[in-house]
């Protein structure tokens, strides 16, 4: 009578980071950022008889946060800070496990927006924009948003001892990124390569 998502995310809760000895990278539709290479594919690496769903579950989870940690580094790297991250749309309210895993593995803190329906408030907030001060609105998108939109109380934050193991499980995706996304071992395309020619075939 439990949501299966809900039954996952509560046993997958009660796993440390690291217990499960699994690894994932999370480009089960493609690398969109950093690589943007739409013909890779998810990898699962560790799996023994005895893995249960629940940490193959918290492993996908991880592997997206690893993703969004790349993304942040890229930035980074390129000139722009990244100090805190700022959540929206349905996740934050289904996933809390989700939003703490985030918060660990980026090592940054996760606000909530305040507003269920951040695209509407952001389109919004261009229509004031686009109005003018004159007018009711506002002259900047900055101005705008200081007046219009907030945060809950409620945020994450990196708890040290996971941040720590994430740091250790990070540097081995970085490997596995590198090596299956940045041509030494093309695997992953000449396997969809030989589905395409056999399916052709039929």
């Amino acid at each position: 009578g439990v949501d299966i998502h809900q039954l996952l995310e509560e046993k997958a809760a009660e796993l440390q980071p690291g217990e499960s000895g699994l690894l994932a990278l999370d480009w089960w539709n493609g690398n969109r950022s950093v690589l943007v290479d739409v013909d890779l594919t998810g990898l699962l690496l560790g799996a023994t008889l005895a893995t249960k769903p629940e940490e193959i579950y918290r492993a996908l989870i991880e592997a997206t946060a690893y993703g969004t940690r790349i993304i942040v580094q890229s930035f980074e790297e390129n000139g722009v800070a990244v100090d805190e991250i700022v959540a929206t749309g349905g996740l934050p309210d289904r996933n809390k496990l989700l939003m703490q895993i985030y918060a660990d593995v980026t090592g940054r803190s996760i606000y909530i927006a305040e507003s269920s329906q951040i695209g509407a408030l952001g389109s919004a907030m261009h229509g004031a924009v686009a109005a003018g001060a004159d007018a009711g609105g506002y002259d900047s998108i900055v101005d705008a948003s200081k007046k219009m939109a907030r945060l809950r109380d409620e945020a994450y934050h990196p708890i040290p001892a996971h941040q720590a193991v994430y740091d250790r499980l990070y540097a081995e995706y970085v490997t596995l990124h590198d090596y299956f996304g940045r041509g030494a071992n093309d695997v992953m395309k000449r396997l969809k390569t030989l589905k395409a020619e056999i399916r052709a075939s039929e």
